[in-house]
């Protein structure tokens, strides 16, 4: 067990990481009609620009991951946190929509080489109650800075400072980068000395082609219909995964290190627990477009007031971790209980629709009812499946939570965004029926999570 000094910091330094990947997540979202017309682009490039950062990140998650076992999780922080950086600074001042698109995949790289070792850092220097209360700050990152992107983007698109437009979204990065690379570089601790295990090039090659091929069109293939190439794509994704699993086993077998450890995903409480996760973080990622395209699409509301009605979700979120650790008792069901919160969320914001409601102040109320649960859950979940196996796999821990994470929302976009789609000529009722989808799957991973009890 690693024995850390000025442990607050060191989360400080990892979750301002973390918060900063995930603003950026969606903050282009809102950029995406400015970027539009300032360069130029068409609604395809400016697509790209959106999605570019989120497959780069989604691919590459597991690879980051175990980077931080072959270079250590400290120095595969900070290549990350300077990649991120400079890229961030290439997208502002891009000078055309092809520079732009690079800029995003490259910055998406880096957030993938950093953010996995934040998980790490916590599994690492957190033990006990500590953690549980490490994972709730975490879990506020995770969720505040999806929301933050989508209130800071409106904020400095609507300010326009110096005439600039929409490039503060990005370069507003670099000044906190630097200074966080500064602060990384002092308050982190040193990487364990040791053997470092060489990273299975083979197997980062499979498994990124698998994950392309399903991220992809998940990603793009609602918005274009579900053409032919996306179908083609997600079948393809199931030969490169057994492909992957075959090359894993045989390196196992012959003695090497693979790209996920067989104990991780041979867990019955990490099956269990991504499983839950899955469903929780999915219908969330979801709720956040949607609700979206209910507001501005349906009702007419601005981008901002779309981001603040998001605000009391991100409160209830918190009030789970400083809470958590005070239980004493019951605390292995609090899993089952916050999927079980969540649907409830789900329903209230659902009936609230039926009866005749559309939006305002009651409606915000309904939603932190939904994001109690779902900080709840998402702070016992991670922190039941990174106490499962011993420290020696946090890297694949992380790898493989973070990758569930990205693989479920974008799961959950795309079939709540068309499910949606289908049924926007009647915003209440399309919304209804995503809800009632949404209560589901939080039941789903409450059944899921049973498993987890001890």
């Amino acid at each position: 067990m690693l024995i850390t000094r000025n442990r607050g910091a060191v989360l400080a330094v990892l979750l301002t990481g973390q918060f900063m990947a995930n603003i950026d997540t969606a903050v282009a979202n809102i950029a995406g009609p400015s970027i539009g017309t300032d360069l130029h682009a068409s609604p395809g490039a400016v697509g790209l620009v959106v999605s570019g950062y989120v497959v780069a990140f989604a691919v590459l998650l597991i690879t980051g991951a175990r980077l931080g076992t072959s270079l250590g999780y400290r120095r595969t922080f900070l290549l990350g946190l300077t990649v991120f950086t400079a890229a961030s600074l290439a997208c502002g001042l891009a000078p055309g929509i092809g520079t732009l698109v690079g800029a995003r995949f490259v910055q998406g790289a880096g957030a993938a080489l950093m953010v996995p070792q934040v998980l790490s850092g916590i599994q690492l220097h957190f033990h006990g109650r500590d953690r549980l209360k490490a994972l709730g700050y975490f879990s506020i990152a995770l969720s505040g800075g999806a929301v933050a992107g989508q209130l800071l983007g409106g904020v400095l698109i609507a300010a326009n400072l110096f005439g600039t437009g929409w490039r503060p979204i990005f370069l507003v990065n670099v000044p906190i980068g630097a200074g966080l690379l500064i602060a990384g570089r002092r308050l982190l601790p040193p990487d364990p000395a040791g053997r470092r295990d060489r990273l299975d090039l083979g197997g980062v090659l499979v498994l990124c082609t698998a994950v392309l091929l399903v991220i992809v069109p998940l990603l793009l293939g609602a918005e274009r219909g579900w053409p032919t190439w996306s179908w083609l794509c997600l079948l393809l994704s199931v030969p490169a995964l057994l492909l992957f699993e075959y090359g894993e086993r045989r390196t196992a077998a012959g003695g090497g290190r693979p790209l996920i450890a067989r104990e991780v995903l041979g867990s019955r409480s990490v099956r269990a627990g991504l499983l839950a996760h899955g469903c929780t973080s999915g219908s969330y990622f979801a709720l956040l477009f949607v609700l979206a395209l209910y507001l501005q699409g349906g009702l007419h509301k601005g981008p901002a007031y779309s981001g603040f009605a998001m605000v009391v979700w991100v409160a209830a979120f918190g009030l789970a971790g400083p809470v958590l650790p005070r239980l004493r008792r019951g605390a292995q069901w609090m899993p089952v209980v916050g999927c079980l919160v969540l649907a409830t969320g789900y329903v209230l914001v659902l009936a609230y629709l039926v009866l005749g409601g559309r939006s305002g102040p009651l409606l915000f109320v309904l939603l932190g009812v939904g994001g109690l649960g779902l900080g709840i859950s998402a702070n016992t979940l991670i922190g039941a499946v990174t106490s499962s196996l011993p420290p020696s796999y946090a890297a694949d821990l992380s790898g493989v939570v973070a990758t569930n994470a990205q693989l479920s929302g974008a799961l959950g976009v795309a079939v709540a965004g068309s499910a949606y789609t289908a049924l926007s000529a009647d915003p209440g009722r399309a919304l209804t029926v995503v809800l009632a989808g949404f209560a589901v799957l939080a039941l789903v991973g409450a059944a899921a999570a049973q498993r987890l009890v001890k």
